[in-house]
């Protein structure tokens, strides 16, 4: 049965959360998986999005910081949730559906303004994430898994506005995408997206210090959809909702889907 999945940074589930009810509305994906929700679980307001038809719930929450959560249509179990570096961060859920596929909901630290690990802590706990989803993935090698999420790298030179400008700019440094490629290959992930769309500009974050980002368009693809080889040819449609960046008061970064005929 095929299924459509949605990965989106909120930047505050109680803030937005008329937004993520627009959204399931108008969208209806049968799955939602949300970072940076900036809430204790029991203060996401689940309630309005089961009365939506997202009655399944999997979340780990922090006070006004980090939080990831998978709303979804599709009955499901937690399958794990790694504190990664040991940074006591709510930055991972996992859900098994029923139909055995693994989603992984992540959202690696963003680094800091500086691309130094001795100038500046934030982005070696970046770095150290990443080494340690790595390891996990060497040590238990995924299969029938999807990972999403806000993964703050922006890997290719087509996934921002100006490669050459922002190499020294934390997202898209070479030491980071090179981290990031290493953890790929540990868990031979696909990059969906890239999949469905592989070539030309794509992106799914524009800065709020940008008083006009549309026009702009200084964007830069920190937001992913990836699938392990076993499941990947089922993958299709992917697409970045790129008019909701637009929203009132949006988050911002848009809405990444893809569909999996599994």
């Amino acid at each position: 049965m095929p299924f459509t999945l949605a990965t989106w940074n909120i930047n505050s589930v109680r803030l937005r959360e008329d937004l993520v009810a627009r959204f399931l509305r108008e969208e209806g994906p049968d799955v939602l998986c949300l970072q940076e929700c900036k809430s204790p679980v029991d203060k996401i307001p689940r309630d309005q999005f089961a009365d939506l038809g997202y009655p399944h719930m999997v979340a780990r929450g922090q006070k006004g910081y980090n939080g990831v959560a998978i709303l979804s249509k599709l009955p499901l179990e937690e399958a794990g949730a790694e504190d990664h570096a040991d940074l006591g961060h709510a930055r991972h859920i996992a859900a098994r559906l029923e139909n055995g596929v693994v989603v992984h909901n992540f959202y690696v630290p963003a680094g800091g303004d500086i691309p130094d690990r001795e100038a500046n802590v934030k982005f070696g706990q970046k770095l150290d994430y990443l080494t340690a989803m790595r390891d996990a993935f060497h040590a238990d090698r995924p299969a029938r898994s999807i990972l999403v999420g806000d993964l703050n790298i922006a890997p290719r030179e087509d996934d921002v506005w100006d490669h050459r400008k922002l190499l020294k700019i934390v997202s898209h440094t070479p030491v980071e995408v090179e981290h990031l490629a290493q953890m790929q290959d540990a868990g031979a992930w696909v990059d969906i997206t890239r999949q469905d769309i592989p070539k030309g500009n794509l992106y799914s974050w524009w800065s709020y210090r940008s008083p006009d980002w549309d026009a702009a368009d200084k964007g830069r693809r920190l937001d992913h959809v990836w699938a392990t080889g076993d499941i990947a040819g089922a993958a299709h449609s992917s697409r970045v909702l790129r008019h909701v960046r637009g929203w009132e008061k949006p988050s911002d970064h848009a809405p990444v889907l893809a569909t999996f005929d599994l």
